[in-house]
């Protein structure tokens, strides 16, 4: 994704090392990363109300395969509410000011919060 589509989000994960054009690295895990020193890990912020709560989560991952699309609207709804807002809106900021990679512990990124995360930074950040 170049500045040409309006944004400049990547994700990593946790484990990879950091790359030189990472721009400033936030943690969207509620959650260190298990076995991830700060060093390697070398996050800039880490935003936890950005992250789904721990309630939706343990919901989610008592059946990830028939939960994913009910897991997606009550995240959404969840980053609608005032606490998930003020985080979502300070990594809003980040972005404008440069890029910004999500760092993330998850396996499987895809069928994570991640992209819905990444989906509504791009919202947000087309409406400002």
């Amino acid at each position: 994704m170049g500045s040409d589509s309006g944004t400049d989000v990547r994700v990593r994960r946790a484990y990879d090392p950091r790359e030189d054009d990472d721009g400033t690295r936030v943690l969207v895990d509620r959650l260190w990363p298990r076995g991830v020193s700060k060093e390697h890990a070398a996050i800039d912020h880490w935003l936890k109300d950005v992250t789904p709560s721990s309630e939706l989560r343990s919901w989610y991952h008592q059946d990830p395969g028939s939960r994913y699309d009910d897991f997606v609207d009550r995240y959404r709804a969840e980053l609608a509410d005032s606490a998930h807002a003020a985080a979502l809106d300070e990594l809003v900021g980040l972005v404008h000011d440069g890029p910004v990679t999500l760092v993330t512990a998850v396996k499987d990124v895809p069928h994570s919060h991640v992209p819905v995360l990444v989906d509504q930074l791009e919202h947000a950040l087309h409406h400002h």
